[in-house]
This record gives C-alpha cells, structure tokens and sequence, in this order.
C-alpha cells in the first residue's frame, strides 16, 4: 500500500520532463534528483537529469550524470556526445576525443 508521502516517481520523471521542454532545466533537475536517488540504475531518469543539468550549464554535475549514464550504458552514443560536449564547454577538449570517437563509431548524431 502507498503512503501519502511517497512520491509517484513516474509522475515526477513527467513532470520533469515537462519542465525541461518549457525551458525550464533548473527546476526539472531538482525535481529528478529524488527520482534518480531513488532508482539510481534507472537510465532513463540518469539521462533526463544529465540533459537537464547540462541545460542549466552546471557541467561539473552533468559530467558526473554522464559518466555515471556511459558506464551503465557503454554503448549509448548520445551520452557519449553529451559527455564529450560537456568536457569540452569545462575547455576540456582533450578528454572530450575518446567520446567524440566513440559516438562517431556508434552512429550518435
């Protein structure tokens, strides 16, 4: 049975979500951090909260978001673009090749 307290993770990674597309990432990042703490293998909320950190140009956490996500995730070209544009935006452009490459080699856009 659910307690009143509980939170509906579904409903906030929605909700998130939601405010990412308004333009909002600041606001949806605070509400994904109870979401991924809660389910911290959940890639999906890893990734929302990587996007949304990374639009709100708080890179240091972004960076900790992706890495987390292409560790779980080895073959997910787009965090691996996401991380390397990360490092790059910290004038990390030398730590941002391997990534580069290995989106290129996975197709990622």
């Amino acid at each position: 049975m659910s307690r009143p307290f509980e939170i509906d993770l579904h409903s906030e990674f929605l909700r998130a979500d939601l405010f990412l597309s308004m333009g909002q990432p600041i606001e949806a990042a605070r509400v994904l951090v109870p979401v991924v703490e809660a389910e911290p293998d959940n890639e999906a909320a890893l990734e929302l909260l990587a996007r949304a950190y990374f639009g709100s140009a708080q890179l240091g956490r972004a960076e900790e978001a992706l890495g987390r996500l292409v560790e779980r995730a080895p073959a997910n070209g787009w965090a691996r673009r996401a991380l390397a544009r990360t490092l790059e935006r910290q004038s990390r452009a030398g730590e941002a090749v391997p990534h580069h490459r290995m989106a290129d080699a996975l197709g990622a856009d």
